[in-house]
């Protein structure tokens, strides 16, 4: 017997998070998310997402074998910000069986509907500022760090339930050589018209890290502000996703713009987590996974660009050439071998052409799905 229950316990959030990773057994690429940050983000008190927003978790079963998830997310924040009713659905997996799926979003979307959103948005885990959208091509390599995977036969899941495109994210590939180092070539020259202009480029200061992360949320919550689907980050809910971040953080490709000690443009790489966590068995860093994690990152040999930013009245005046060329020349320093850019707005033509001048790759589609409700 089919049926979908409502995640009500700890012991419903472990195999809500733990079904991933069955599902996933025999696929080479995928890559377990650790379970102590997968709690954390899915539990009220634990994450601050969960101060301004409702989410509820649904499992289905065959029996008694757990053989689906979804998460059903109000972001009220979202609906705030864009004058909407939107819902969002995330987290979802589930074995290839159509009704299967179609309970799993029933459940998903009556919760939805009764909480006044007219529209199901996603995948979305739980925002657009954590991971999200549904990898439509690029099967067969495992995915850069804070990207998603997931099988081929989901897309198919959703065009059986009239769910429709709203938007695709590309992800763009570097090999080791394969990219144009124009901006290095350039970049003095660039440096030197922006410092006439009062605009200076530096590192991240991790001793005063607390300042950094305040001004550069500031630019953050502007700089993306006209992106489909964005909401501004909390103080909280962007404090905490930086103290995450410094445990990986390397300031070579951590990078400010200022200009009269104003944050006016941000850059961030980060080293390519996913080489280690996919070595993690089940997500799990105890007894053994934690060696693992602290002696890989090592051995790490790629990086992904996670965000590139400049203020709207900044942009075109070559902040954003001299990012990728500190960028280009930290890689080189430190002997990378492998790139990617991610996530970019198929339709950000200012983003996507600077990308392909530097030869970038896409590699990767992911897709934002929506139905109205």
């Amino acid at each position: 017997m089919k049926r979908v229950l409502p995640v009500s316990s700890k012991k419903d959030i472990k195999a809500f998070i733990d079904f991933q990773h069955d599902l996933y057994a025999d696929d080479p690429c995928y890559v377990p998310e650790l379970f102590i940050a997968q709690r954390d983000l899915l539990t009220p008190g634990k994450h601050p997402f969960h101060n301004h927003s409702q989410v509820q978790l649904f499992l289905a079963y065959n029996d008694e074998k757990v053989v689906g998830r979804i998460a059903a997310i109000l972001n009220k924040n979202h609906n705030t910000f864009n004058n909407a009713t939107d819902g969002f659905f995330g987290f979802f997996d589930c074995v290839n069986d159509g009704e299967v799926s179609s309970l799993l979003f029933k459940e998903a979307t009556e919760w939805l509907r009764a909480k006044g959103a007219t529209t199901i948005i996603g995948p979305v885990n739980l925002s657009t500022n954590e991971t999200c959208g549904m990898l439509v091509s690029g099967f067969d390599t495992p995915p850069f760090a804070m990207m998603t995977h997931n099988k081929e036969y989901y897309s198919t899941l959703l065009d059986q339930l009239d769910f429709r495109k709203r938007v695709d994210l590309l992800a763009y590939y570097f090999g080791k050589d394969g990219y144009n180092d124009k901006a290095v070539k350039l970049q003095d020259i660039l440096t030197e018209r922006l410092k006439n202009r009062g605009i200076t480029i530096r590192k991240v200061n991790k001793k005063n890290f607390k300042e950094e992360v305040a001004k550069i949320r500031e630019v953050y919550n502007s700089a993306w502000d006209s992106n489909l689907g964005f909401v501004p980050m909390t103080e909280e809910e962007f404090d905490y996703m930086a103290k995450d971040m410094n445990l990986v953080l390397d300031p070579d490709f951590c990078l400010v713009a200022e200009k009269d000690n104003k944050h006016i443009g941000f850059a961030l790489a980060i080293p390519d987590i996913n080489q280690v966590l996919i070595k993690v068995k089940r997500g799990r860093l105890f007894p053994f996974g934690i060696f693992k994690l602290l002696f890989g990152l090592k051995k790490v040999n790629g990086i992904r660009i996670i965000t590139l930013g400049v203020l709207e009245e900044y942009r075109k005046a070559g902040i954003e050439a001299c990012f990728y060329a500190s960028i280009i020349n930290a890689y080189r320093k430190k002997k990378y071998e492998h790139a990617e850019a991610s996530w970019v707005l198929e339709h950000n033509d200012l983003m996507n052409k600077a990308i392909q001048q530097i030869n970038g790759v896409p590699h990767k589609r992911y897709r934002i799905f929506e139905k109205a409700i």
